[in-house]
């Protein structure tokens, strides 16, 4: 018998694991082993039920998780006024020590920063 997909879901009724829930808080954790061994057993006749009708044929797709707050937030404003904040210093000082070559390689440094953080690869 081949393995489940990756996003095979497994549901176990809500009300066996509340039900279990508190029979564990009930008993302590001296059952945890019993509970744990209940659990396993709900999830293997729920797979052997799927694989016996053919739903390993059309697996569902995984819930997504909700994302955390400012999981996906987008920096390029940060980076780009802490670019220009860093450049008046950097400017100023590459001018003075070493002339325009280098308020050149300052700026054209800060651009890539910039560029190459703008078309990074993003995860989604």
């Amino acid at each position: 018998m081949p393995p489940p997909p990756y996003n095979m879901t497994m549901t176990v009724p809500r009300e066996d694991l509340a039900a279990g829930l508190a029979a564990r808080r009930e008993f302590g954790p001296d059952y945890d082993a019993a509970f744990a061994d209940v659990i396993a057993a709900r999830i293997e006749e729920q797979i052997a039920a799927r694989m016996s009708a053919g739903a390993h044929a059309e697996p569902r797709p995984a819930p997504r998780l909700p994302r955390l707050r400012g999981a996906g937030r987008d920096h390029s404003l940060t980076l780009v006024l802490l670019s220009l904040v860093v450049s008046i210093p950097l400017t100023a000082i590459s001018a003075s020590l070493a002339g325009t070559p280098a308020v050149l390689f300052v700026w054209i440094a800060l651009v890539v920063l910039n560029v190459s953080y703008m078309h990074r690869p993003r995860r989604d």
